[in-house]
């Protein structure tokens, strides 16, 4: 019951809004006659103004039947031009409507139900004409609300329903983005424990073992000594790790002093400048940083570059992190690395633009919304 009242409503506003899209239709047909004469004053900035107050109450009310009878908000403020071209393009439309209104579907009962004696009882054979002429006129009706919704979308700019589904698709874009990166991050930490800090951990279990069937010896000793060495790689290993996951000192103090450690330890010269709020959201700051160290990384693999070069600054309401490098540019933003980090930043409703032409330099640039 609930679905045929909603239908019946819908059904109530398409009428009503192709009955007032007429009428609205022979006003804006009588009040363009004279703005067509008018419109080349749109060339000049004053022009536009005077056109734009002239043309603003029909727009108003275009806007009000679309958002009241046909569901369609528009956002933004078109320029006068685009309301000009609407209102001409849409006035055929509406007139259309109000022939389809005033005449197709008059007919169309009146023949339908004049053999039954209501009205003047005309044979049973004109009952199909009139019940055609129905269907085409409620054909004529949906078609008519679908055109002026496209018109609307296309000329005076998107709807908050267009804006919600775009919206809609970069969110779900943007999550598999993340997990995409989560799980390729998950795995590269599984190697990394693996294939480094594993392997040293069973070096320095064999060590010890060898060592305590030979205790006090010189030999005994020397395996000693070897296990402590690989026991001091496996605890860097487990640092490297555990900075990749995340680094602590971004938490105790701040995006600045994180930087300035993942400088310290990389195998380029890095010149870092960090200019941010005292008070950044603990998210952005972590993805400023994975930014920078994925960069850094991705440098040092593939670019041979001899400098690194790292701005951090506000920027608005944003953080803007950019970092370039002297090598040898060609740069593959759907790269595994790349890619991974558009999504970390596409979940923040940030932008990630990567510049890298062939011979170089590379300029990764990350723009991250603080709001």
């Amino acid at each position: 019951m609930g679905g045929e009242d909603r239908s019946a409503r819908v059904w109530a506003r398409a009428v009503a809004g192709t009955a007032l899209g007429a009428a609205s239709a022979v006003v804006e047909a009588a009040a363009l006659v004279p703005l067509l004469v008018l419109l080349p004053l749109a060339a000049a900035r004053p022009g536009r103004r005077w056109l734009h107050r002239l043309l603003r109450p029909l727009e108003r009310v275009e806007r009000w039947r679309l958002a009241s009878l046909f569901g369609i908000e528009i956002v933004g403020e078109p320029g006068p031009l685009r309301v000009s071209a609407y209102l001409a393009v849409r006035c055929p439309v509406g007139l259309f409507g109000g022939l389809v209104l005033g005449f197709f579907l008059p007919s169309g009962v009146y023949l339908a139900f004049s053999p039954l004696a209501v009205l003047d009882g005309n044979p049973v054979a004109v009952v199909p004409f009139g019940l055609a002429l129905v269907y085409l006129s409620v054909q004529g009706i949906v078609g008519l609300v679908g055109t002026e919704r496209w018109l609307a979308r296309r000329l005076l700019g998107p709807s908050r329903q267009d804006l919600l589904r775009e919206r809609v698709a970069e969110l779900t874009a943007s999550r598999a983005g993340v997990v995409t990166a989560v799980d390729r991050e998950r795995r590269r930490i599984e190697r990394d424990l693996h294939d480094g800090l594993q392997q040293r951990l069973v070096l320095v279990g064999m060590a010890l073992g060898r060592a305590r069937r030979d205790p006090g010896s010189a030999r005994g000793r020397e395996l000693v000594e070897q296990a402590h060495r690989e026991m001091g790689n496996a605890i860097r290993d487990l640092k490297e790790v555990a900075w990749r996951v995340y680094p602590a000192v971004l938490a105790e103090s701040g995006l600045a002093a994180a930087l300035d450690g993942l400088a310290a330890r990389s195998e380029l010269p890095i010149r870092v400048s960090c200019r941010v709020p005292a008070e950044i959201p603990p998210a952005v700051e972590t993805a400023a940083y994975f930014v920078v160290a994925e960069a850094v990384t991705n440098t040092v693999k593939h670019a041979g570059a001899t400098r690194v070069d790292v701005h951090v600054e506000s920027e608005g309401n944003a953080l803007v992190v950019r970092v370039s490098d002297d090598g040898a540019g060609g740069a593959d933003p759907s790269g595994t690395g790349l890619s991974g980090l558009a999504g970390r930043v596409g979940a923040l409703d940030g932008s990630l633009a990567v510049d890298s032409p062939v011979g170089g330099p590379t300029t990764v640039t990350a723009v991250l919304p603080c709001g």
